[in-house]
């Protein structure tokens, strides 16, 4: 009996999956969740279907801990919503198992470090309790742990619409203005978008589920306009392989994007580096260029910005952690998926090894590993936590040993985030499925999409 306490930051797909594996090996899991309910970023996008099928979706260790409580596992073949991965898998894990325990909803951390050691003190580190402080209707609390996963995800941490990696000038002005992500526009945003003018920023399938949906409302809603703001001067990237994607949902998606785009159903302004958001009588003028006015601008009622997410590392900062200095992904895992040389079917499984730090007993796991990658699969995260808890227990053999072999070209969703926190794959929605996988693929990469976006 291990009686190590493993507090986990997150209860995502990958979070509860964490949590399960803690469990079964007799150690003591304690979910921050900083949403009201566990899955919080999912239920951002439940309204996207994932491209990846529920074989994909379900962790090993969750399926066990669900068996004793009458689960029936979904069809393995079906491709799941947002919504059903949570209402038929993430609730019932998170409702009606001993996980209902562990889980504290409504914390948000807000600061890690070691018990009496700041960050520069090395004597005694590794053998200090990890102090996690977090926040919630109470007030401040603080949580003492032998170890900690973050799988915080990034669905909260979009990427801004500026093309240098800054917001656009004004943009943070006319916020009300502008969505990131991808917003239900056919449901329960629909009466915000119906009859407008969208631009929609991004190329990866975030941007061109978003821009399906646009195209759909126009149909039932006159004067909808949308509007594809493309970074890359190449558009038929991102209508990836069509007929011959090895995913059918994904092809099938790139496929009827291409055929609108060609029948001039979605306005195309490619080459677009956003650089300026300014007022327009009560509209918004989305410029590239040097100045307000750009020597191009869009006028439109309402941007969305589907350009990818990034972690929010900040409350991270008395911890020891080696980071790749562009993708911000743990530095032995950055080469493996570098978003200018792997896609998300060529990034092979990996874990505790990849994933430690200079911090003994701290990880970085699901989608928040990646950085700023936007390639991650779900079941990747799955891998992951399963070696990160055994290598916690003590089990050095089963932290090494690989236990997922990954489909050939990937398992990436439709959701849309180009990052998270989320499911699907990596457990997003169309964020391409921001939680099924919160993957882009290779060609909306080369056309300047930062991912996916899945937490």
């Amino acid at each position: 009996m291990n009686d190590k306490t493993v507090a986990i930051i997150g209860a995502g797909p990958v979070g509860l999956a964490a949590a399960a594996h803690v469990l079964e090996r007799g150690m003591s899991p304690i979910v921050l969740e900083a949403g009201p309910e566990a899955a919080h970023a999912v239920r951002q996008w439940q309204h996207v279907r994932l491209f990846s099928p529920w074989e994909y979706n379900v962790d090993k260790a969750a399926a066990r801990l669900l068996a004793p409580t009458g689960w029936n596992s979904p069809d393995p073949n079906a491709y799941p919503t947002g919504g059903e991965l949570i209402e038929h898998y993430l609730e019932p894990l998170a409702t009606r198992t001993p996980l209902r325990e562990a889980i504290r909803t409504a914390s948000r951390v807000t600061a890690i470090s070691r018990i009496g050691l700041d960050k520069a003190k090395t004597k005694g580190r590794e053998q200090a309790p990890f102090e996690i402080r977090y926040q919630n209707g109470k007030g401040p609390e603080v949580l003492r742990a032998d170890a900690v996963i973050d799988v915080s995800g990034t669905w909260f941490s979009p990427n801004p619409a500026g093309s240098n990696g800054l917001p656009a000038i004004g943009e943070r002005e006319r916020a009300v203005r502008i969505a990131y992500g991808m917003p239900d526009v056919r449901g329960t945003a629909r009466a915000r978008y119906a009859g407008k003018s969208v631009a929609v920023l991004g190329a990866g399938h975030s941007a061109v589920g978003t821009l399906i949906d646009l195209v759909q409302l126009a149909g039932e809603a006159p004067g909808t306009k949308p509007v594809w703001l493309l970074r890359g001067t190449e558009s038929a990237k991102a209508f990836g392989g069509g007929g011959n994607d090895k995913l059918a949902a994904r092809g099938e998606l790139g496929s009827a994007f291409a055929a609108l785009v060609a029948a001039g159903k979605i306005a195309v302004e490619a080459g677009f580096g956003v650089t300026h958001v300014s007022n327009a009588e009560g509209r918004l003028r989305i410029s590239a260029g040097a100045c307000c006015c750009g020597a191009r601008s869009v006028i439109a009622d309402e941007l969305i910005v589907a350009t990818g997410f990034r972690p929010d590392l900040s409350f991270l900062s008395e911890l020891r952690l080696r980071l790749d200095p562009a993708i911000e992904a743990p530095a032995a895992l950055a080469p493996l998926i570098d978003p200018n040389e792997h896609s998300c079917g060529t990034v092979r499984p990996h874990g505790a090894r990849e994933l430690a730090h200079d911090e003994p007993g701290f990880y970085l796991a699901g989608m928040k590993s990646y950085g700023r990658a936007p390639t991650f699969l779900m079941m990747t995260g799955y891998e992951q936590v399963r070696s990160i808890v055994a290598d916690i227990a003590g089990d050095k053999a089963g932290a090494a040993r690989v236990e997922l072999v990954l489909p050939e070209t990937g398992v990436c969703t439709r959701g849309g985030v180009e990052s998270a926190g989320a499911a699907g794959c990596c457990g997003g929605p169309a964020k391409e499925d921001v939680s099924a996988c919160c993957a882009a693929d290779e060609t909306a990469k080369k056309a300047g999409a930062s991912g996916c976006g899945c937490s």
